[in-house]
């Protein structure tokens, strides 16, 4: 209880005192309540209090247009981190939010991404608590951004994608593989599509990314080809592009797509075929031919320029003729 009076006090006098300052307050308080117990005179329940703020913070990014998966994973990542941390959030320190992440990971075994990823949730929420004077200052202003070495992700081959076409038993799948491959879309696009949400006469569509953004994608005309013939092909009513192979034919749903990339994988022994490589390999194939990295960004939805960058994989093959080019 001392600690978190004392913590308080730090707090309100942050925006007064310099470093120095507020060291010698800390000397000056910890002596000065040495001896002393501090009881509450009236209960208060923590978990209630810190369940009220996370509630807010939710509905604040709710307002922001955050994705429903986006909010489920804020609410999660922050009712975790407090559950185990088990204080008030207004009490909360830099070292406790560093001890848990130290544990999570060791606990856990997650990757440095995974931890780096609660860190920037965590921060966004203290964040917002500081803006909206809950707090002084945020705790998690010193911890920095977790270093997470770079590593080659690995996009389809040409090779690949022929087997995975020439392997496909029905029309449906085929015309799943020529889009994503085509179009480098995401996958929960993939499935969010209707019927009448394709353009065939000028081969494109508009499909609704991360923030219900909504942009163009293109495909080219033997995607176009498979997919009227797997449109025709179909005697359901569902309004939905793809839909399962069997009645009722629901639309297919995002695990239907992974299991079935997953499956062909394993059938043809080609590795980590999942829908994403698409995305990434778009990507690659694009700057390597020489597409402005840009309209690269512009193709794929990504907000950020940085985020392109680190899905397109350079073809070491072209970097070496263009070493020879342009400096051997």
């Amino acid at each position: 209880m001392i600690d978190n009076l004392i913590n308080e006090i730090e707090q309100a006098m942050l925006n007064v005192l310099d470093n120095e300052q507020l060291s010698q307050l800390r000397k000056v308080l910890d002596y000065t309540f040495r001896n002393i117990s501090v009881t509450k005179k009236d209960s208060v329940n923590t978990e209630s209090n810190n369940q009220a703020l996370i509630d807010n913070f939710i509905s604040a990014k709710k307002v922001e247009g955050c994705s429903d998966k986006s909010i489920s994973y804020y609410k999660s990542t922050i009712n975790n981190a407090l559950l185990k941390i088990k204080k008030e959030v207004v009490h909360i320190t830099t070292d406790d939010l560093r001890g848990y992440l130290n544990q999570y990971q060791e606990e856990s075994g997650a990757s440095k991404v995974t931890v780096d990823n609660i860190r920037r949730i965590l921060s966004s929420f203290f964040s917002w608590l500081e803006e909206e004077n809950y707090i002084v200052k945020s705790p998690v202003r010193r911890i920095h951004k977790v270093k997470v070495g770079k590593t080659v992700k690995e996009t389809y081959t040409d090779e690949a994608l022929e087997q995975m076409r020439d392997h496909c038993s029905n029309i449906r799948d085929l015309a799943l593989i020529d889009l994503l491959a085509s179009t480098g879309m995401r996958v929960g696009e993939l499935v969010r599509l209707n019927r009448n949400d394709i353009d065939y006469q000028n081969r494109e569509c508009i499909v609704t990314g991360k923030g219900d953004k909504q942009r163009k994608v293109y495909f080219d005309a033997r995607t176009k080809i498979h997919l009227q013939k797997y449109v025709n092909s179909r005697t359901d009513t569902n309004e939905a592009l793809f839909v399962s192979l069997l009645a009722p034919n629901e639309r297919l749903q995002i695990s239907g797509v992974e299991i079935r990339l997953r499956r062909l994988g394993r059938e043809l022994n080609i590795p980590k075929v999942h829908p994403h490589k698409f995305h990434r390999t778009l990507a690659t194939m694009a700057i390597d031919k020489g597409m402005p990295i840009e309209q690269v960004q512009h193709l794929l939805g990504h907000q950020s320029l940085d985020t392109t960058l680190q899905y397109a994989m350079v073809n070491q093959n072209n970097v070496k003729l263009s070493h020879h080019k342009f400096i051997g």
